[in-house]
């Protein structure tokens, strides 16, 4: 009997494998260039990268929820509503005694 990976385990080995090439690949980018950890702490040290190193996720994350909202609004309608759901009294939310 042939066990077969589903597509979407495929798919996490593939974003896998790229995700360590892309790092491997800065990994040596960085070595080829020179820097080193006093270099990098050096540089971590001024207030441009500290600015940078906040903002940029920052952005990124309100361009994302941009997007999101632009593509719902694209989308058109609204989704169907559901109906609202029936209050359903509990005998210990009433606040009277039971005897």
């Amino acid at each position: 009997m042939h066990i077969s990976t589903s597509p979407r385990r495929k798919t996490f080995r593939l974003v896998a494998l790229l995700g360590a090439l892309s790092v491997g690949l800065g990994t040596a980018a960085a070595l080829i260039a020179g820097v080193s950890p006093a270099r990098a702490a050096h540089f971590a040290g001024q207030p441009d990268t500290q600015v940078a190193v906040f903002m940029v996720p920052l952005t990124l994350l309100l361009l994302v929820l941009l997007f999101e909202v632009a593509r719902f609004v694209r989308r058109g309608t609204l989704p169907a509503q559901s109906p609202a759901r029936r209050v359903r009294s509990t005998d210990w939310s009433s606040g009277r005694a039971r005897d």
